[in-house]
């Protein structure tokens, strides 16, 4: 645990919860857009599905601040509903995942098909069923990341503990205590996660992957509960609030197994069949001097038309004016020798 800023610029403090958070975001976004791009998105999908994101991404902030002083205000109400405070991950998953979504569908189904700005026009080669698959996977990097910054803060322990895998940090409950490290533990899950999930994607073309996080995260945040003594307030039938979102996120993660496979696969527009919308460098160069040539060679041949038809049309003019003026002459031998004749 690191107590203070990492470093400062003059008055402006640089900590290392806050750093390994802006992190974790940037390369979410960064992994978002080479995967996108690997699977021949266009260059309006990306940006839209992008843009669509960092507003998903600070909306969802605001939920995890609003979802935690919720819980902080059902247990004690005499405190006040104060932003202020912590803020808890599965409501800002919450909030990010349902703003997303609706902004998403109000842009698709209702701006755009009724709009003459051509900027709102939708002209992507890839649906949300097609990006569904990638960004779970960036998800879980910047919650890692997040994780890791909360190891740092010394927010979201396990319990206190004498154990070899303990690590001693300040805490709000406890004060400076050695506990149970279950930030630590969660982050090396997410990265774990994170891989799997990668390597269905990229190697074995699995759209299942929100499916596949939903539940793995689900159970893991539920049993990670029990040992965990950050105290975040009482929910529902004795179970903590990540415990009673756990369980929902594992059932909507079994439902989504079937909703992609009888409903959302009809939405998909599958980009990587569609013809390539970029090319490396060196292609685009050689396809250049490819079609050089072959425009060149398509001028020698319309040329070589040209002169041939030209060729063509003197010769039959002289051979119709040479037939013409033979037989004009035949026809005067001819009337000659008439007159000649005797009667």
């Amino acid at each position: 645990m690191i107590d203070g800023p990492l470093f400062s610029i003059g008055s402006l403090h640089f900590y290392p919860y806050g750093m390994c958070m802006a992190l974790g975001i940037i390369l979410c976004f960064a992994f978002l857009m080479f995967a996108f791009t690997k699977r021949n998105f266009n260059d309006e999908a990306i940006d839209k599905i992008l843009f669509i994101g960092v507003f998903a991404t600070a909306f969802g902030v605001f939920m995890a601040m609003v979802f935690q002083a919720l819980y902080d205000y059902i247990e004690n109400p005499s405190g006040g509903f104060d932003l202020g405070g912590s803020m808890t991950f599965q409501g800002g998953l919450i909030g990010g995942v349902a703003s997303f979504l609706l902004v998403w569908n109000l842009y698709v189904f209702v701006i755009a098909p009724r709009t003459k700005i051509k900027f709102l026009q939708n002209n992507m080669n890839a649906a949300i069923s097609d990006a569904l698959p990638i960004i779970p996977i960036g998800i879980t990097i910047a919650h890692a990341f997040g994780r890791l910054g909360c190891t740092f803060a010394g927010c979201c322990h396990g319990a206190q503990t004498d154990a070899w895998y303990g690590i001693w940090m300040y805490t709000a409950e406890f004060g400076y205590a050695k506990v149970v490290p279950t930030q630590l533990f969660e982050c090396l899950f997410l990265v774990a996660l994170t891989g799997v999930m990668a390597l269905l994607f990229f190697r074995f073309k699995f759209k299942y992957n929100f499916g596949l996080y939903a539940i793995a995260y689900g159970v893991w945040r539920f049993i990670i509960e029990f040992v965990r003594d950050d105290h975040r307030g009482n929910f529902v039938g004795g179970l903590t609030p990540s415990q009673f979102w756990s369980i929902i996120m594992v059932i909507v993660g079994i439902g989504y197994f079937f909703l992609v496979k009888y409903f959302l696969s009809r939405f998909e527009k599958h980009p990587e069949l569609q013809s390539p919308v970029r090319q490396p460098k060196g292609k685009k160069a050689k396809n250049a001097q490819t079609l050089e040539i072959v425009s060149a060679e398509g001028k020698v041949e319309e040329n070589a038309e040209v002169d041939v038809g030209e060729s063509a049309e003197e010769n039959a003019e002289v051979d119709v004016g040479e037939s013409a003026e033979n037989g004009l002459q035949q026809t005067g031998d001819g009337n000659s020798e008439g007159e000649n004749r005797p009667q």
